[in-house]
């Protein structure tokens, strides 16, 4: 093996100095280097905007939501559903929610936008549904009742800044699902004064545009619900995978008339065009590996081609057809090796400048995110690696069979 190693490194140098790679093998080396650097950073890429998508939804969502069936999104008797809910096992906490899709302005301005508003209740429970919840029980954000009076509401960061709002602002709310009747026979829709305790960033451009936050108490009262009354119950699973499972023994344990939806099947269609993006750009960028393998293919056999005698007078010596075959495996082993190792290197060195200081920027607004996320998967990286080292050796089979079959005598002669 020290013989076949020694003769495959000669000739994949220089026939000058005997020292240095030839041009062609550089090419080769390079090619695989190029290609496992790529197929590492844009895997990185699409795992981290999965990854980063999935964190910002269940940051604001729970994992699982158990709504009543009818004309409007209302759950009566709340009360006795969250108990049943909390019996399943894998429930890790459950709590009553409030939403409703409203018009706000400022006061004082014309300007008015469409919102969702979240009632969120701010009782003692073991655990929030949500990280909003939570941050919100903690303090971090303040939806305690201001000095005022007035119910408390906290603004995404997106939507403050296009209402012009800040904290102590009073913000009109309108409500068109709790019409009331007026002094003409027509409908009034509700009208609530708040004042703005806060404002949010979540990350999702989605989210930070158009959610607001309150108390339950104060958006039952702007939508004129009873406190047993709510538009449903948010779940918080052990595993949030798992929710799609907890879901349907949730169904299997209420029945009709409700209905449980999980967070997984709410954003499918997101995370399956994800997947099958993340797929197709995987495969496109593979043949930059394979490119490179029939770089590794041309070199050898030009090698074989060039050194025909010296390969015949090795073989006249004594050289085993098998050792002429490992000569050549090892030239293609050792290309893909070198150029694997130098590419993982390389594309893990670009993960991690991308990751650390956020050198791309994308729009929120079409992306959900504001920079290029990353997040590398060890088995993604090992599949590139084996995958890369797999097309490299066979990449060498053809000339290494060519090589072994030369004729001594034939070969000697080989002008």
């Amino acid at each position: 093996m020290n013989l076949d190693w020694y003769i495959a490194r000669r000739y994949l140098a220089s026939r000058r100095r005997g020292r240095l790679l030839s041009l062609i093998t550089w090419i080769a080396l390079g090619g695989v280097m190029v290609g496992v650097t790529a197929l590492i950073v844009v895997i990185g890429v699409m795992t981290g905007m999965q990854q980063d998508l999935r964190d910002k939804i269940l940051g604001s969502t729970p994992h699982v939501l158990v709504l009543e069936q009818g004309t409007a999104l209302r759950m009566n008797g709340w009360q006795d559903v969250l108990d049943t809910v909390l019996s399943v096992p894998e429930v890790v906490t459950a709590s009553p929610f409030v939403l409703s899709q409203v018009t706000i302005r400022r006061q004082g301005q014309d300007y008015a936008q469409a919102a969702d508003l979240f009632g969120v209740s701010t009782e003692d429970l073991p655990g929030s549904v949500t990280a909003m919840e939570e941050k919100i029980r903690a303090g971090i954000y303040n939806l305690r009742t201001p000095p005022s009076g007035l119910a408390p509401i906290l603004m995404g960061s997106g939507l403050a800044g296009r209402l012009q709002v800040i904290s102590g602002d009073t913000l009109v709310v309108v409500s068109m699902e709790h019409l009331r009747p007026d002094l003409f026979g027509g409908l009034t829709p509700t009208l609530r004064m708040f004042e703005v305790t806060g404002t949010f960033t979540t990350g999702m451009y989605d989210y930070d545009t158009k959610n607001l936050y309150t108390t339950m108490a104060a958006a039952q009262d702007l939508l004129g619900l009873t406190p047993d009354v709510a538009s449903g119950i948010g779940v918080r699973t052990a595993d949030a995978d798992r929710a799609g499972s907890v879901g349907e023994e949730l169904q299997r344990r209420l029945g009709f008339p409700y209905f449980v939806e999980s967070w997984i099947t709410t954003n499918n269609a997101l995370f399956s065009a994800l997947k099958l993006e993340k797929l197709v750009m995987g495969l496109i960028l593979f043949l930059i590996v394979l490119v490179a393998a029939l770089n590794i293919v041309s070199t050898l056999v030009m090698v074989v081609s060039d050194r025909t005698r010296e390969i015949g007078i090795l073989m006249a010596m004594g050289m085993t057809r098998n050792a002429i075959l490992r000569v050549w495996v090892l030239q293609g082993v050792w290309i893909g090796l070198i150029g694997t190792g130098l590419g993982t290197l390389l594309g893990l060195l670009v993960c991690w400048l991308l990751a650390t200081y956020e050198i791309i920027k994308i729009p929120p607004d079409v992306y959900f995110v504001d920079h290029l996320p990353i997040r590398l998967d060890v088995a993604d990286v090992i599949l590139i690696v084996v995958a890369s080292m797999v097309v490299a050796l066979a990449a060498t089979i053809y000339p290494a069979r060519q090589a072994a079959r030369l004729q001594p005598v034939e070969a000697i002669r080989h002008e």
